[in-house]
This record gives structure tokens, C-alpha cells and sequence, in this order.
């Protein structure tokens, strides 16, 4: 059993800049960035161009007195040039900080201000646009630089990034020298579903932690591993996986500006690594599901290949050899059914997919893994700079894996999920009172998630510790698991379990914005927009049609009794969900403050 010591022996003295110029060193000529240009052909660096351009923009941001302690941010896209900034910043001793660029001009003068940043590089004149807003409010920020400015609109005191590109490259090796392995490497503010965003401050130490405990789980060299980043910067997930694992281990990392684009980017980079929350992997698996349905004959043709191989997958889960004849029927299926579907998406070559983030149903997770997508479920947070436990190889359906290498988990009495490890933080950024209420004494991190640990050292997530519905008759109920079993079905994208201090439990529901025209048309349906299908009658009973089905699975008490059908649409990073589609439960809960009452008022018809 590898503990939190052997992996400190393996990653002590290490950097994540001194990472790098281990990388470069070794594959230099490796392909190590790549984008789509505006004529749709290709652009890449290899690892010696990108700690070319890495150098100058250290050398340019140094120009502009960036220094060891003081903090540089970011807000752009996934394109290249975020990689340049960040390890351009870490190269000057400095810490890179990546914000979400939804963020208003409010949340900017607070992030800006309680980071203490002292340079800004942002992507182009909107952006820019809402930081010169504020900036009269940031004393600490003495340099605003843009990226794209190509009429060059922007104000005479804003530096253009190309400018940073023409300075002389400082020195690699020199240039490792100036952080230490406690060194601030970044810091992720949570994405804050309730109050203020708090900084979660992570070192060096942790990051390469983390790099190496990934390492010692998947037991195969990812050197050259083709990764797709395509989430916000600003999490946790994207910035361990797109970048700090990529900067590491020599991945190929294509850069996709806008997870809408994912549909178009996947088919030409084919990942061998791929990470996506649970909702894209419902909109794929409510796609093929949609389109299969036009087609009710290969719908049932291809439903039962998928039941034919679950029984053979779930031997692959055990570690077990698939005998001869479990072997040819999946080369079977595969060759007639599943291959051509995968090739189509873009997951034909993948070798680690992964889901994390927020929780995923068991039918979508058997269903990628009977199709021969290796899908398991990750669990972690950005306190413990990403992973916690994941088993790649022999996952149990329904349970989020084993303690990753190095990490100890345990239970509280509650069932509260604590860790301890080498990439669990040192604290939230200057705020010690958040730090004590996440890490107790004894270095132990508080998760907040209520969990379940099986004989086998298995975690099963129950829910959050405070998002747990305590009804009117004192029944604890999770919310995310009966939210999961709704969105199990296509034609529903988006579910809010109602039900705390109340007397049953309820559900706002929102129509899946791709799935939902085409079901309609294949239904013959004269409706086509979310807004009229969402009081359409056929709509309406195929909903309560799902709902029933999705309460036969939970007890009387858990079982939905109410719920109302939205005319909206739940977009990433807004009200309703944060920039990776977590349910904002209290935006949720004051947006809909109406809509919600309308479900307890007996006087109210049923939806249904």
C-alpha cells in the first residue's frame, strides 16, 4: 500500500516550473499545444516553443515589477496563450490566478481585491472592459495587459500580450530556481453556490502531490496522451487535467475555447485521457438516445447490444479475463454497433474517461462502459487540489472508487467524508476562519459530503452534509440522488428536488434544449421550442410517465409527489448552476420562490 510518505519521497524538492523544465529537457520536440486557427487548420508549440514563449512572458511580466509572492490574473478562454501566462507567472516566482469570465465587474473588484493582484492579463476588449470598471477600486493592480485588441481600442496605459512576447527569454533553469515547493502555485476560488467565493491556496507541493499519486493510479506512461481542455480554468478539474497534468507528463493538450464547440473538437482530437462533468455526458447519452429514436428498430437493436454487454463489462470491472467467447461477442458488438458510434463523438481511442464534479446516474455510467467507454466516476474537490479517490481499472458501479495512492479517507459519525494527504491545502486564502472549519487539528480536510465506505475501501457519496432535505416528518432524503434518476431520462436536462421542512417532496424540471425538439418532431409534435413544449400535453405525460418510473426506484417517503414542468432554459455558470452545472440551490430556490409554494398550495392543480 503506497502511503502519503513514499509519494513525498518521489516529489520532494519538486515544482511545478521545475516539472516543466524536466519536460522539456525530455521531449522538447513533443507536441504540446494545439488550437484551431480562424481558417479551421491547425496551430501547435512543441514543449521547447512553449518554454520559449513561456520565458518571454516572464520576462516582460518581471519588466512590469511581477516578483516572487506577488499574484498575476487571468481571464481568458481555453486557448494557448493561457498556458504561457500561467507558467510566464510561476516563472517570475509569482502566483497565477484564473477567474471565471463570467465574472461581473462586482466580482472582479472582489477577486482582484482580495487576491492582492498586481497584474491582470486579460483576453480581449470585453473583458477588459469589465475590469477598467473597477479598476479605480484596485490599488494593488498596476498593469492591465490584453490579448486580442486588433484595432487597438484599448486605453494607452493597457500593454498588448504581444508585447510581452517580444522580450528576451529569461533563463529556464534559472528561472525554476526562484519557487520552493511551499510556494503559493495558485489559488481556485469556488465557484460560490452560497456568499462569497473563498481562495483556496494551493502550493507547489500539492500539485505535484497530486501529479504524482495520478501517476501511481494509472500505472502507464501518459507521455504524449491526447487531452481535450475545454471546462474554465478557473476549476479545479480543468486545471489539474488540461494543464498541470499536461505540463508534467508531456501530454498533447488541444485547447477549445467554449464547451459548445465539444461536438466539433472531439471527432479531430480523439483524447486517449477525457474528463466531463455528468451533464456533458448526459447530452451525449441523451443525443444518441434521441436520434436512435427516429429509427424504432435499431433503437431495439442497439438496446440490446447494450444489455448483452453489460454482463461482459461488469467481468472487466472485476479485474477478471473475459473468457473466448465474452471476448468475440464484444468484438461483435462493437464492431456492428458501438465502434461507428464512438468514432462519430470522438471516444474511440479514449483510455481514461472520467466524470466528476457533481454525481452521475448508474444507468448513463453502465451504459458509456457497455458501449467500451471506460467511464468512471472521480471524486475530490478543490481542497484537496482535485482527486480524492478514483479506480480506473476496477471501479464498482455506484460508488465514486478507492483513496487514490498516498490519501487516507474516514468517516465522522455522521458519515462526514475526511482526508488526509499531501494534496489536501494549507488553508483558504487568508481567511483562518474558513481554514479551522475545513481543517481540523490533526490536518484532517472536512469534505462536507455525507459517505458511505464499503468492506473494500469502496466510497459511495450520499450527498452534501448541508444540502441533505430533512422533510416535515424528519426523513433525511438526498436531493442528488433522486435529481440523478430524473435526468436519467432524455427528454429531462435539469432537476431541483424541493422538499426541506416540507411535508413531501417536490421537483422543478427543465426540458433538455437539443433533446426535446427532436423527440417532439419524431412525435409529430407542432410544437418546437422548449417554451411551447414545456405546456405541450404529450410532453407533459411523457414527464409524468418518468417520474413514476424514477419513484419505483426510492421508498414511499422519497418518492416525488409534486412537480411542475419550467418554460426556461438552465444555462452553465448562471442563477441556476455554476460554471460546471451544479444546481445553485438558493438561486434556484429564489428564482422560482413562486413556482415552488405553487407545489405545497392545496388548492393548486397537479402539473400532472
Amino acid at each position: 500500500m503506497v502511503t502519503s510518505a513514499d509519494i513525498d519521497k518521489v516529489v520532494d524538492g519538486q515544482t511545478v516550473p521545475g516539472e516543466f523544465a524536466k519536460t522539456v529537457a525530455n521531449n522538447g520536440d513533443q507536441i504540446a499545444i494545439r488550437w484551431r486557427k480562424p481558417d479551421d487548420s491547425w496551430g501547435e508549440w512543441t514543449y521547447k516553443d512553449y518554454a520559449d514563449k513561456a520565458c518571454r512572458v516572464a520576462a516582460g511580466l518581471e519588466a512590469l515589477g511581477l516578483s516572487k509572492g506577488d499574484r498575476a490574473l487571468l481571464m481568458m478562454r481555453n486557448r494557448p496563450e493561457f498556458h504561457i501566462a500561467d507558467l510566464g507567472a510561476l516563472l517570475c516566482g509569482a502566483t497565477p490566478i484564473s477567474i471565471y469570465n463570467s465574472s461581473a465587474p462586482e466580482q472582479i473588484e472582489y477577486l482582484v481585491g482580495h487576491s492582492k493582484g498586481k497584474i491582470a492579463i486579460v483576453e480581449d476588449l470585453d473583458f477588459l472592459e469589465r475590469f477598467l470598471k473597477v479598476r479605480s477600486e484596485l490599488p494593488n493592480l498596476e498593469q492591465i495587459v490584453v490579448i486580442d485588441d486588433p484595432d487597438g481600442l484599448a486605453p494607452d496605459d493597457v500593454l498588448s500580450f504581444s508585447s510581452l512576447l517580444e522580450s528576451q527569454p529569461v533563463d529556464l533553469h534559472a528561472a525554476v530556481q526562484k519557487s520552493e515547493p511551499r510556494d503559493l502555485c495558485t489559488v481556485i476560488y469556488t465557484s460560490g453556490t452560497t456568499g462569497p467565493p473563498k481562495g483556496v491556496a494551493l502550493s507547489h507541493y500539492n500539485v505535484c502531490w497530486t501529479a504524482e499519486s495520478y501517476r501511481q493510479t494509472i500505472k502507464i506512461d501518459p507521455t504524449g496522451f491526447r487531452v481535450l481542455s475545454y471546462l474554465p480554468m478557473a476549476h479545479i478539474a480543468e486545471r489539474m487535467v488540461g494543464h498541470y497534468f499536461g505540463l508534467c507528463s508531456a501530454s498533447e493538450v488541444t485547447t477549445c475555447p467554449d464547451p459548445t464547440l465539444l461536438g466539433q473538437y472531439l471527432p479531430q482530437v480523439r483524447p486517449q485521457s477525457f474528463f466531463g462533468v455528468p451533464r456533458v455526458w448526459e447530452k451525449f447519452y441523451a443525443g444518441v438516445n434521441a436520434a436512435l429514436s427516429a429509427d424504432p428498430e435499431k433503437q431495439q437493436k442497439f438496446a440490446e447490444a447494450v444489455e448483452a454487454a453489460k454482463p461482459i463489462d461488469e467481468v472487466r470491472r472485476q479485474g477478471k479475463e473475459l473468457s473466448e467467447e465474452q471476448r468475440t461477442t464484444f468484438e461483435f458488438l462493437d464492431e456492428v454497433a458501438f465502434k461507428p458510434l464512438k468514432q462519430m463523438i470522438g471516444l474511440d481511442q479514449v483510455k481514461f474517461a472520467l466524470t466528476g464534479a457533481a454525481p452521475i446516474g448508474v444507468e448513463i455510467l453502465e451504459w458509456f462502459r457497455a458501449i467500451g467507454v471506460p467511464l468512471t466516476e472521480i471524486y475530490g474537490m478543490s481542497e484537496n487540489t482535485g482527486p480524492l479517490t478514483w479506480d480506473p481499472y476496477t471501479p464498482k458501479i455506484g460508488t465514486v472508487g478507492r483513496a487514490m495512492p498516498g490519501i487516507e479517507l474516514k468517516l465522522l459519525e455522521d458519515g462526514e467524508v475526511c482526508a488526509k494527504a499531501g494534496n489536501v491545502f494549507d488553508g483558504y486564502l487568508d481567511d483562518p476562519e474558513k481554514t479551522a472549519e475545513a481543517l481540523d487539528s490533526e490536518g484532517w480536510l472536512h469534505t462536507g459530503d455525507i459517505g458511505v465506505l464499503d468492506d473494500e475501501g469502496y466510497l459511495k457519496i450520499v450527498d452534501r452534509k448541508k444540502e441533505l432535505i430533512i422533510t416535515a416528518g424528519g426523513k433525511n432524503i438526498s436531493p442528488a440522488n433522486l435529481e440523478n434518476a430524473l435526468k436519467s431520462y432524455p427528454l429531462i436536462g435539469q432537476a431541483a428536488v424541493i422538499g426541506d421542512r416540507r411535508p413531501y417532496i417536490s421537483a422543478l424540471i427543465v426540458l433538455d434544449p437539443e433533446v426535446a425538439p427532436a423527440w417532439a418532431k419524431a412525435k409529430g409534435l407542432s410544437a418546437s421550442t422548449v417554451q411551447e413544449l414545456a405546456s405541450d400535453p404529450d410532453v407533459l405525460a411523457e414527464i409524468e410517465a418518468n417520474v413514476a418510473d424514477a419513484n419505483k426506484r426510492f421508498s414511499q417517503v422519497e418518492q416525488i409527489k409534486r412537480w411542475t414542468l419550467l418554460a426556461d432554459e438552465w444555462l452553465p455558470d448562471s442563477e441556476e448552476l455554476t460554471p460546471t452545472m451544479k444546481l445553485k440551490r438558493r438561486g434556484v430556490n429564489a428564482r422560482y420562490a413562486a413556482e415552488i409554494e405553487a407545489l405545497y398550495d392545496k388548492t393548486s392543480p397537479s402539473p400532472a
